[in-house]
Parts: C-alpha cells; structure tokens; sequence
C-alpha cells in the first residue's frame, strides 16, 4: 500500500474513532442522567437544577438551607462534572441551544423548589398586547359575575392596621371565561382594563380580612399610566415600584407585598381538582437579581410547603427569574416579604379562582399569625 493510500487510512479511522468516542459520550451521559445509581455516596440522577450553587454555599449558610428545605438535597457529581466541562446539562435539552438561538435566554430559567413532575415547560410566560388592546374595558360575563358574587357572607369590621400591600403590575391580564371568550384560540385576547387580575386582588383582600388581616388593594391601572408617560409595557415595573414605595412611606406597618399576575398557559396546564374541587395554579416567581432574595425564597417557600401540604398540587413551585429581557428584581429590593404571585391561566373561571385564593389567604394567614405570635414573645 502507498504511504499516500495509507495516510488517508490511518485519517478516516481516526475520524471514525471520534465519532465512535463522542457517541459514545452522549449515550454514557444519557444513561448517567436516567439512571438512579449511586456514585461515592451521592445520588447519580442528572437533577442539577438552577439551585446548584445555593445548594454548596447552604452548607456554611442555614438560612439559605432552609429556604431549601422540601427539595431534593442530592446532586450529581458526575453529572456536576460532565456540566463544568461541556456546558451541557444531561437532563435539560436547552443546554443545547441556548448560546445559538437569539433571545432564547431570556426564557431560561429553571424552578429553585418545584412539585413533582414540574419542569421547565411549565415556566410562566407572559406577553402584554398593543397599548389600545390593553386599554379597553369590558362588562364581566353575567354567569361569572353571578358566581363572584355568590357566596359571600359578611365579613364583619374590617382590622385597622393594614399589614398586606397588593397590587397589580400588569393589571390589565385578565381570563378568557371572565371576558366571555371562552376556549378562546388566542391567549392575548385574555386583556382588558376593567375585568382583569384586580378583581383577584380584591378577593385576596377580603379573604384576608376575614382571617383577621388587614390588606390594602391597590387597583391602579397601569395600562392608562404607562399611556399618560408614553412608556411601553416593560415599564410597568417602574410604575408598580412608585405605588409600592408610596405605600410604604404612608404605612410603615406594612409587611408584606403581594403582585398578582396570571400566566398565558392554556387550562390544562393552570388547573387542578383537589377533593372534587378545581384550582387555578400558582406559581411564585422571585427575582434573582434583588437584595432580598434569600428572604423572598424563604417566604416563597413556605407558602408552597403548607399549600401543597393542604391542597397538593396547587402550587407549581418558586421560580427564580434574571437575565436579559427579565427584570429580574419585581419591586422585592424594597421588603424581604415580596412576592410575584401567578394565580392561573387565561382559562381558568371565577370558581377555581375563588378557591385558590381562599386557599392562598389561609397560607399567607398562617405564616402571618405564626410570625405575629414570635414577635408578639
């Protein structure tokens, strides 16, 4: 054989050989990240979530160990490895992509404490309509608006001290059986100024007060005032901050900050019947970029704790949110007690927000009592 002959042999077996070893890689990473074996102690199961790091540093710091607690503590070294080395997570096929596609980071996140069978495809996604469709405003449907109204008995004096502060940053969200446009096909549709995530607000307000908390129900529409200032909606931040601070400074005893907002997810996914009875979803969303975050997942947390306890499966879990096109703070610089809370879908009706709310208040009234009783010693 010519050494010419040769040396293209020697180089197509050398190319076939690193082909052989990269399949060969892959294939060893998705049996390591599909398996549940046990390497050196620790569980081999590919689940390094967004917590990685949290979960190192909580060995030298409890609070944030206990922000943790209910999450699977385990983590994957050689998984741990295969990551550090390649950027590529076995169990997450985003990992993939994420550098190549344009504007794709701006939807990567991950839940830092989820219920089972939650993953990345369940991450809330909202997306605000042109500035004259978020203005619009519209009459509840008749049968919903008989259903928000039924069953509300009096709920005696009100208390006088307001610890509660909850407002609306894109208040103009809405759901689709409120506006009469049920099984709607597009989600964007699910927008007014006047039905909207505010009336949410108010019975969130109301079922505090009946547990003895006082809570002030901001319904600002912030449509209109991003209008007034000539903003976009990605402003609305900026706005709901001014409300925020403007409560503060007139209420020093306020405590606790809650911003509803519901998500763009269709039923299926925003809607689950507990002992015969349906929910809208919740889903905790934390900014990872502000000062308070440890404290925020902390009261994340226990909320989703004593609500999945009590109605399994009503919360999805707590997401963590920063990077590009995220604002990645929410207002929760300002009070370690601050919260983004998505209550339901667009198809979620006023009976299965109705119980998620009442189901919401009694959490929030637990923590708060539990709280006011330390103090109080």
């Amino acid at each position: 054989m010519s050494s010419f002959l040769l040396n293209v042999y020697k180089k197509i077996v050398s190319g076939l050989i690193i082909i052989v070893c990269i399949f060969s890689l892959f294939l060893a990473a998705g049996f390591i990240s599909s398996s549940n074996i046990t390497f050196f102690k620790f569980k081999v199961n590919g689940n390094i979530g967004a917590d990685l790091f949290l979960r190192i540093i909580s060995y030298e710091n409890p609070l944030i160990g206990h922000a943790l607690s209910g999450v699977n503590p385990d983590f994957s070294i050689i998984s741990t490895g295969f990551k550090l080395i390649t950027n590529i997570e076995m169990n997450d096929l985003r990992s993939l992509v994420r550098s190549e596609i344009p504007g794709f980071m701006s939807f990567d996140s991950n839940f830092l404490i989820a219920d089972e069978g939650v993953d990345f495809t369940d991450i809330p996604n909202e997306s605000a309509p042109p500035m004259d469709v978020l203005l619009q405003e519209r009459n509840m449907a008749a049968n919903e608006l008989k259903e928000l109204n039924s069953g509300n008995g009096p709920t005696g004096a009100p208390p006088s001290e307001k610890s509660v502060f909850i407002y609306h940053t894109h208040s103009w969200e809405s759901y689709l059986p409120l506006l009469g446009l049920d099984g709607a096909e597009n989600e964007n549709d699910a927008v007014d100024g006047k039905t909207n995530i505010t009336i949410v607000g108010e019975l969130l307000g109301k079922e505090l007060e009946r547990r003895g908390i006082g809570a002030t129900v901001d319904k600002t529409n912030i449509g209109q005032e991003l209008s007034k200032k000539g903003w976009l909606s990605p402003r609305s931040y900026d706005v709901s901050r001014t409300l925020v601070k403007s409560a503060m400074a007139a209420n020093d005893h306020l405590d606790y900050f809650i911003d509803l907002h519901r998500d763009s997810f269709r039923k299926d996914s925003t809607t689950a019947v507990i002992n015969n009875k349906p929910y809208a979803k919740l889903v905790f969303v934390i900014g990872e970029e502000n000062k308070n975050f440890q404290r925020n997942v902390k009261f994340a947390n226990e909320l989703h704790q004593f609500l999945n306890k009590n109605y399994p499966g009503i919360s999805k879990g707590v997401l963590p949110k920063k990077g590009i096109g995220v604002d990645g703070v929410y207002n929760q610089d300002l009070s370690g007690n601050s919260l983004v809370v998505e209550v339901g879908g667009v198809d979620n009706n006023m009976k299965e927000l109705k119980n998620t709310v009442e189901a919401l208040a009694e959490a929030i009234s637990q923590i708060y009592w539990k709280a006011e009783k330390v103090n109080g010693q």
